[in-house]
């Protein structure tokens, strides 16, 4: 365990449809290092994956995003899949959620669709990001500087392509969360 991040802590905000190794994989990694993770829900209702061509596992939700504050936690991170990012970017309670993250300098982790909810939360103008591919125009569009790497990192702004960069996207975000306050994170 890494004692830097003992005691610190994780949202991981998901609704149903999330790609599934894309919640569990960095889930397992922070608390692996000793991070505290909540997995955060629209509604507080469990959510159910999205297994590359087919439905995964339900997973627990530990809070509703109605019972949160950026204050409780250290970093963000945002699954993609299809359904999930779809939905989360219509959601208020989590565009102002994800802003917060911003407003607070801290670590904001995204990978694969995940980056629509940052297009509409306001955050992408300027950043270099990278996504799936489907989402790079979405980026371009919204003022970001797409590139395709696998993991790309712009002041505390974690992005990757997809599930074949966890590696690179786990390791990033364990490293940003020890990093702390990012002074040039911004909403």
């Amino acid at each position: 365990m890494n004692q830097t991040l003992k005691g610190k802590r994780v949202a991981i905000v998901a609704a149903d449809g999330f790609e599934e190794s894309e919640l569990s994989s960095p889930r397992d990694a922070l608390k692996n290092a000793g991070v505290d993770v909540d997995i955060v829900t629209p509604e507080g209702n469990d959510i159910r994956a999205w297994a590359e061509a087919n439905w995964g596992d339900t997973y627990s939700a530990d809070k509703a995003l109605a019972d949160v504050n950026e204050s409780d936690y250290h970093a963000l991170v945002l699954p993609g899949g299809l359904f999930n990012p779809d939905e989360l970017r219509m959601n208020e309670d989590a565009l102002s959620f994800v802003k917060e993250f911003f407003q607070a300098g801290k670590p904001v982790a995204a990978i694969c669709h995940a980056p629509w909810i940052l297009i509409n939360a306001g955050v992408v103008d300027s950043r270099k990001m990278t996504s799936v591919a489907s989402v790079a125009q979405d980026l371009r569009n919204a003022g970001a500087n797409w590139v395709d790497e696998a993991v790309v990192c712009d002041n505390a702004l974690v992005t990757s392509r997809t599930p074949k960069d966890l590696e690179a996207f786990n390791a990033k975000l364990l490293e940003e969360l020890q990093e702390e306050r990012h002074s040039g994170q911004h909403a």
